[in-house]
């Protein structure tokens, strides 16, 4: 069975990181799920920060929303004030627990430090490990899959390990000693 995972806007704001999650829960590793308050903060961000425009960025939500047509939790509402998190992170808890997310996917550990029985906030690379450790064929794919998309620049699958490597540091080192046992790419 794979986990029920909210992810917070602050891993879904680094393109790379973003792919990378959204491309392993496409292939079958997790269900990837957030609220529409997430992806208007990650949204804000991308256009304040000008990574994007609000129109880019209306089309990633749109695509997200397309790609992921069930990732959307709804009601979450109702429960926000009751989460014993930090408050400005408690509508993430709040959707995570009513989907009955196992994780809660985030760079921020100490605004969840605490959380309803059955949920953990996890970092993104401790995240991507757990899932290759357990599911590597359908990890490694999506990885390959992701490499090959980039065109402006084109990416080898070695590139995009080093794209990846500051955010995900054991995450890639495991990848990497997977492939040079197995002597492939």
């Amino acid at each position: 069975m794979v986990p029920v995972v909210v992810l917070d806007a602050n891993v879904l704001f680094p393109m790379i990181l973003r792919d990378t999650l959204l491309r392993t829960a496409a292939a079958g590793c997790f269900r990837a799920h957030w609220s529409v308050r997430i992806l208007d903060e990650m949204a804000r961000n991308l256009i304040e920060q000008h990574r994007i425009t609000s129109e880019q960025a209306k089309r990633l939500v749109a695509q997200m929303g397309k790609a992921f047509p069930e990732a959307a939790v709804e009601g979450w509402e109702d429960l926000e004030e009751a989460m014993p998190n930090d408050p400005k992170d408690r509508h993430v808890a709040a959707a995570a627990a009513t989907i009955d997310a196992a994780v809660v996917v985030t760079e921020n550990l100490k605004d969840f430090m605490h959380l309803p029985m059955g949920i953990q906030a996890v970092m993104p690379d401790t995240f991507l490990l757990e899932r290759f450790q357990k599911m590597p064929e359908e990890v490694l794919s999506a990885l390959r899959k992701q490499a090959s998309s980039y065109r402006k620049p084109p990416a080898t699958f070695e590139d995009l390990l080093d794209w990846l490597a500051s955010d995900l540091p054991t995450f890639v080192d495991a990848v990497r000693m997977d492939i040079a046992k197995r002597g492939t790419t």
